[in-house]
C-alpha cells in the first residue's frame, strides 16, 4: 500500500515535468553571433520579435565580426553578424553565404573627457595610432602621454577604422579589447586615452571629436561627409528559411528600420544618399 501511495504521489510531479518538456519543445530559437557594433540592434530587434511571437526566441551574442563569419560558415549558428564583407575575411567562402545589409553604422574616435581637444585630422589620427605621435602636446593639447586603446584583431570596428583612417599604415602595439563596453570604460577613466567605437556605444562618459572639421553625425554619414562608416551585415548560410527567414524580414521591416534602427544611433540603409562598394567607390543614390 505504501508503494502504491508513493507512486500516486509521484504522478503529478511526473505530469508537470512532461508538460514542461513538451512546452520547451514547442518553442523555437535561433542564434545570431558576431559584430559587437551590431549586437545592440539585433538584441533590440530580437526582443521586439519575441514580444510579437510568443515562444520564439533570438539568442544574440558578440565576439566580433570574424567570429560571426566563422560561426555562420561552420553552421554553428543561424546568423553571423559582421561589419565586414565576408570576402574580406580570410578562410571564409563568401560564395556560400547570403549577405543581408540591415543598417549602416558610423565609427568615431573617442577621447578621455578631460582632454580639451575638439578636432583632429585624418593624418593626425593615423600618426597617433601608428605611434608616430605619442604626446598630446604635439597636437596642441596638454603635456600628457597618449594612451592608445585598440580593438582586437578580427573586430569589424577596428577594420573600419583602420581602413578609412590608417589607409595601409600599421597600427602600433597597444592594449587591445574585445568589448566595446570595456573600451568605453577604459577611455572614460584613463587620462590621455583615445580609442574609437560605433556611434550607438557613445555616451556622456567619453568625448567624441571632429575629424577634419566634420562632426560624427548620422546625417554626415549619409552623404559620406563623415567617411568612417560601414554597412552592417547579417549573413546566413544560404537563403534563410523558417524562423531565420521571418526574423530577417522583421529586421528589414519599416517598423525596425524607421524606429529601432534610427533611435539606437544606426542609420537605415534606405536613408543613405550614397552607396559605397567594397573597394571604396562612392556613388550617389537616386531617390
Amino acid at each position: 500500500m505504501k508503494k502504491k501511495w508513493l507512486y500516486l504521489l509521484g504522478l503529478p510531479a511526473l505530469t508537470l515535468m512532461l508538460t514542461a518538456c513538451e512546452f520547451k519543445q514547442t518553442g523555437q530559437s535561433i542564434t545570431a553571433v558576431g559584430s559587437s557594433a551590431l549586437q545592440p540592434l539585433v538584441e533590440a530587434a530580437g526582443d521586439e520579435f519575441t514580444k510579437e511571437n510568443s515562444g520564439e526566441f533570438i539568442n544574440v551574442q558578440g565576439g566580433g565580426s570574424g567570429t560571426g563569419l566563422s560561426q555562420i560558415q561552420s553552421g554553428s549558428v543561424e546568423i553571423g553578424n559582421s561589419d565586414l564583407y565576408a570576402s574580406q575575411k580570410s578562410g571564409i567562402d563568401a560564395s556560400k553565404l547570403v549577405d543581408h545589409k540591415v543598417a549602416v553604422v558610423g565609427v568615431t574616435p573617442v577621447i578621455n573627457p578631460k582632454l580639451k581637444l575638439t578636432n583632429l585630422s585624418i593624418a593626425e589620427l593615423a600618426k597617433i595610432f601608428s605611434g608616430d605621435i605619442t604626446n598630446w602636446q604635439q597636437l596642441g593639447g596638454p603635456d600628457q602621454t597618449i594612451v592608445v586603446i585598440n580593438r582586437a584583431q578580427g573586430s569589424g570596428t577596428r577594420d573600419t577604422f583602420e581602413r578609412w583612417v590608417m589607409k595601409g599604415q600599421t597600427s602600433m602595439q597597444a592594449q587591445e579589447q574585445d568589448s566595446t563596453g570595456m573600451v568605453r570604460q577604459i577611455v572614460a577613466s584613463t587620462p590621455g586615452a583615445i580609442s574609437y567605437m560605433a556611434f550607438p556605444y557613445v555616451d556622456k562618459t567619453i568625448k567624441t571629436i571632429k575629424v577634419d572639421g566634420v562632426s560624427p553625425t548620422s546625417a554626415n554619414v549619409t552623404t559620406n561627409k563623415w567617411q568612417i562608416w560601414s554597412y552592417e551585415h547579417m549573413y546566413t548560410n544560404g537563403q534563410p528559411t523558417g524562423l531565420t527567414k521571418r526574423f530577417m524580414a522583421y529586421v528589414l521591416s519599416d517598423k525596425i528600420q524607421q524606429k529601432v534602427v534610427a533611435e539606437m544611433g544606426y542609420i537605415p540603409v534606405n536613408d543613405m544618399k550614397v552607396s559605397r562598394t567594397l573597394k571604396g567607390k562612392v556613388a550617389k543614390i537616386n531617390s
